[in-house]
């Protein structure tokens, strides 16, 4: 039994729902969590227009007001000839997990959205990316060069197994972030098909498992 937390860590939505998760999780200590990315916009190769960052900044206001986390638009702004292609920090997130499989990789993921939303970092660059990723996971007790890191990220297998993840995210039917799911015994359920408040995530899940234990008994 394991949650999956289906996101993108470029997706604004997403990054204000890792920090609810993130709190509602304590309460589930014997639940681990998964993470699929999900490529809200891989591949994307439009540089970005002023209109189309003002747009982004309205839903970053959005997610402030709900949150309370911070938001570096002055950073944002800044940054020239910016292509919002959210396949490179996926990727970075897959990277993580294939490094090291048993580490909680929901505290990496966080890290790699404040690089973005917080710091201002292009985390569309690979350099940047194998930086921050290494620098976290180092921090959670799993020395990694960056170095070793960014050959991982550049490696065909890792372009191959995020994009599967992807696919996964599509094949069960998910086309907006966040989302979370708890699976038991193979089946998914849902918990949030969107952002929700730790203390909503906590009420859900609770129901959740509570319905997913009498399906469990029906069947057995």
């Amino acid at each position: 039994m394991n949650l999956i937390f289906v996101a993108d860590p470029m997706c604004s939505w997403c990054y204000g729902f890792a920090k609810e998760l993130t709190t509602a999780t304590n309460s589930f200590p014997e639940l681990p969590v998964q993470i699929v990315v999900g490529g809200v916009r891989a591949g994307d190769t439009s540089i970005m227009t002023e209109e189309m960052k003002q747009f982004r900044l309205g839903h970053w206001a959005r997610v402030e007001a709900l949150s309370g986390l911070p938001f570096n638009r002055q950073a944002f702004i800044a940054l020239e000839n910016f292509v919002y292609d959210t396949e490179p920090i996926c990727r970075a997130v897959v990277t993580a997990r294939k490094i090291a499989p048993g580490m909680d990789l929901l505290p990496v993921f966080r890290r790699l959205q404040e690089a973005f939303y917080v710091h201002g970092q292009d985390t569309t660059r690979g350099e940047v990316l194998a930086e921050i990723a290494a620098r976290a996971m180092t921090d959670l007790g799993y020395p990694t060069r960056a170095e070793s890191f960014l050959a991982t990220w550049n490696h065909d297998s890792t372009i191959a197994e995020t994009r599967e993840d992807f696919t996964t995210a599509r094949r069960w039917g998910i086309t907006s972030f966040p989302a979370l799911l708890l699976e038991v015994n193979g089946r998914l359920h849902s918990v949030s098909p969107g952002y929700l408040s730790a203390r909503e995530l906590e009420r859900n899940l609770r129901i959740v498992l509570e319905r997913a234990g009498h399906d469990a008994v029906a069947m057995a």
